[in-house]
Formats: structure tokens, sequence, C-alpha cells
């Protein structure tokens, strides 16, 4: 897996380095890392990266560190959660890495687990399962339904499932291998950048394992980038679905072309997406990569039809999206006022 280890290697435990991309984040922070700190599973280092924070954020992170020896701290100017995640992997000095956000928090025994599962099958990736809960503390419906027993799967399945949009991209439900991340990183300015990376990472790992226990709980909170209540804005993720659609296509093609019917139904669901998430005021002729996504519906009317992986409504929006897309948008928003 790692070219041999040398006598001392095997005989030291391994080291598991846990990142911490923290941005403004003083009232939610020591939940996370005292959940870290936690951890059944003791040899750990856990690298807080302070992304350039306003509030106090980077402080409190320095007030962790004198309370625990195993936390490492670095402070950075602000350029987002990847470059942030990105330094900590330069600073990491784990046999595997782990990734959690500043406003989530895990169960105890998590990488205990994580870590087992990986060393008895010998892998590079392994992933335990996540649930949701809101700013009200409500537990919301799985994004990602985890399996009743413990699975392996094959990288070409594990491709499929995040196609058909049934697999969990995020990092930070997963245990990585140090030697995967040597010289692949997470791309800086963007979003959807977990699936970026993993899609990338895929060919190179034989099969991931994945764990049902639900110990990765994401803190769901508006103001996020891709959570917002205020209708008129446009994330950028919803632009970068799209970006990322085309280059998992293109790995597709080239690495699993048996499932290319999956990744040209990934490309149209998430111009599906776009199109039913861009401001109206934004459908306009100036706007060049709507004008590409459009036409993108148009060229592949014949995929759409044929698709055996969309609904019949995604087939029928996506159809009429091409077509008049301003009306459908119109109609569609009034749709759900009507429901809301």
């Amino acid at each position: 897996m790692d070219g041999g280890k040398t006598l001392e290697e095997e005989r030291r435990p391994v080291l598991i380095s846990v990142i911490i991309p923290v941005y403004n984040v003083v009232d939610l922070l020591p939940k996370c890392v005292d959940s870290i700190r936690r951890q059944t599973y003791r040899n750990l280092e856990i690298i807080l990266v302070d992304d350039g924070s306003t509030d106090n954020s980077g402080a409190l992170a320095e007030k962790m560190a004198l309370e625990d020896k195993r936390i490492r701290v670095f402070h950075k100017e602000n350029g987002g959660s990847s470059s942030a995640r990105n330094l900590g992997i330069s600073k990491a000095q784990g046999d595997y890495i782990g990734f959690v956000d500043s406003d989530d928090y895990i169960e105890p025994e998590m990488y205990e687990k994580l870590l087992a599962t990986a060393l008895e099958e010998n892998l590079l990736m392994v992933q335990i399962s996540r649930d949701e809960i809101d700013e009200e503390g409500n537990r919301m419906p799985d994004v990602c339904e985890p399996p009743e027993e413990p699975v392996l799967w094959e990288c070409e399945q594990f491709m499929r499932e995040l196609l058909l949009h049934r697999g969990d991209c995020s990092f930070c439900t997963k245990l990585v291998h140090s030697s995967l991340l040597k010289e692949e990183r997470f791309p800086e300015g963007e979003l959807n950048e977990d699936f970026y990376l993993l899609v990338r990472l895929l060919p190179r790992i034989p099969a991931v394992a994945i764990l049902p226990d639900q110990d990765y709980h994401v803190f769901y909170r508006y103001g996020s980038n891709t959570r917002t209540r205020n209708k008129d804005e446009f994330p950028q993720v919803f632009t970068d679905i799209v970006i990322n659609a085309d280059r998992v296509y293109e790995i597709v093609k080239k690495e699993y072309p048996d499932l290319l019917p999956e990744a040209m139904r990934f490309g149209l669901f998430q111009r599906l997406d776009y199109m039913l998430h861009i401001p109206i005021s934004l459908m306009n002729s100036k706007n060049q990569f709507y004008c590409q996504v459009k036409e993108y519906l148009r060229r592949h009317r014949k995929d759409t039809i044929k698709s055996p992986y969309l609904t019949k409504k995604n087939k029928v929006y996506l159809l009429l999206l091409g077509t008049a897309p301003k009306f459908v948008r119109s109609a569609h928003r009034m749709l759900k006022g009507k429901q809301e």
C-alpha cells in the first residue's frame, strides 16, 4: 500500500491527522474540537487552520492548543475552505488524514472504527455515514442513505453511485491514506471541491469500505456557501457542479467507459439543478455560462429522452428548459409558491 514500511514504522501506532478549517466560528468551534479530542483512538494530531478569521476564532484555537498537545494551529490569510485544507495537508504528519468542518461534530468511536476497517481490509479510503441537524436541532432527511451493514465497493461501483446521486462525496466522512494526497489537492476558488478531488482519486483506489454508523453530524446552517434563504441569490456552487459534471464525464470516458450513460445522466441532472436555481434576471444573452447550459440541453435532447436514469419529470423539465427556459422557470416559481 505504501511501498513497504521499516520495522520502526511497523511498531509505532498509526497516526491520524484531522484537519479543521476555521473561519469565524468562535461559538461552534469548541463542540467540534472537543468531539475530536474525545476520540477513543488517541494517536491523533488535530490541525486547526485559521483562515483569516475576523472574530476570536484564531485566539480560541491557540488556547485549545495549550490544553491539548495534539493540537497544532496555523494561521493564514483568508482564502476559503480548500486553501485551508490544503495548508493542513502540507503540514500533516499522519499516515491517514481526516477532515472535519468546524461547525460539525463526530461520535467518539468514529476514527477508531474507520482505522480498524482500513487496516483490516488494507484500504486507502474508508467512509462512515452521516446525518444532518438543522439550526433548531431537528434531524433532517438523510442526504445519503446509509447501508444496513458494512459494504465494500469497488471504485467503479462507487463512481456509479456518485453519478446517480446516491454516493457521498464529502471528505469529512472519510479517512484517506496520506499517500493519495501527496500530489493531489482541493481546487481553490471553487465550490463542490470534495466531488472534484474524489473523482480524481477514485481511479487510483481498488475499493472503498462504507460503514453504516452515522457518526458524523453535519450542522446545517443557512448562510453557508450552498444554503441561502434569499431567493434572489445565486450561489457559485450551481455553476461549479456543472463544471465538475463535465470533468467527471472525461474521467469516466477514460477510466470507466461502461458508465458513460450514467455520466450523461449526471451532466444533464446537474444542468437541471442549475437551471432551476438561477434567478430569472440572470437568464439573458449576456450570461455566457447560462447560454452554454441552454445550448447543451438543446444539443442533448436525444440523450435526455433515451436516458434510463432520468425520471419522466426530469425529462420534461430538461426538454422544456432547453426550449423555453424563462417561461418554465416562471411557471416553476409560481408552482413552488403555491406549494409553500
